[in-house]
């Protein structure tokens, strides 16, 4: 069973200690309460004093965690991607390890992915929402650790999925452009669709949408030597 993003942001803790107990709580209640105020006001209407209200702590400490509500924000909409991110690989390896799924290829592994990926944004819209608007590539060229726990790990989403393009038999023309089309695909047609309805449900166009991701794999695929 996936984790929950609740119960993987609570996994994400400093070593225990009273110190860091206190710490761990002042940073975990400016992520949670700036989240809550960034998609209830949006970022721009949100300033940092009413963060550290809502959060309880005093000024001074929010600078000790972040540079300003930007570098919060960035922080926050990383790791948020990196919870979206780390519950597909979990089901992913699970799915190859019970054989629940057919993952004979790349293609169908990526497909796999992007199918679990869908339904987690698809679940929560206000996730949804923040996530869209505020993640770009670059962020998922970097690493997407944000809250400096040991279990971390540092490698970027890309550097990850490149793991499977190098395994793979077929070989693709320029795997990192692959990616960024699937993922700018994914986030536009699954934003539009759940939160607008159009062109028509989410729950319509999802195959319609995994059907995409197929073709656009192949589009990219090189001629066999």
């Amino acid at each position: 069973m996936n984790t929950t993003l609740k119960d993987k942001w609570s996994m994400n803790v400093l070593p225990e200690g009273k110190a860091n107990q206190n710490k761990r709580r002042k940073r975990e209640s400016l992520l949670n309460n700036a989240f809550e105020l960034f998609t209830q006001k949006g970022i721009t209407d949100t300033t940092i004093s009413d963060i550290v209200e809502k959060a309880g702590v005093a000024k001074g400490t929010f600078y000790l965690y972040f540079k300003d509500k930007y570098d919060l924000r960035d922080r926050l909409v990383r790791h948020k991607a990196e919870l979206i991110l780390e519950n597909a690989y979990e089901a992913l390896s699970e799915a190859a390890r019970t054989g629940s799924a057919r993952l004979d290829t790349l293609e169908d592994k990526v497909v796999f992915f992007s199918d679990n990926i869908l339904t987690q944004l698809s679940e929560d819209r206000v996730l949804l929402k923040f996530i869209t608007k505020n993640l770009s590539w670059a962020f998922l060229k970097r690493d997407v650790s944000t809250l400096d726990a040991p279990d971390c790990r540092n490698t970027s989403f890309v550097d990850r999925l490149q793991v499977y393009f190098s395994e793979s038999a077929v070989k693709y023309r320029n795997p990192e452009v692959l990616l960024y089309m699937i993922v700018e695909f994914i986030g536009s047609t699954c934003y539009s669709a759940v939160i607008d309805g159009e062109p028509m449900p989410f729950d319509k166009i999802k195959p319609e949408i995994l059907t995409a991701v197929r073709a656009i794999m192949r589009s990219q695929e090189k001629p066999a030597s």
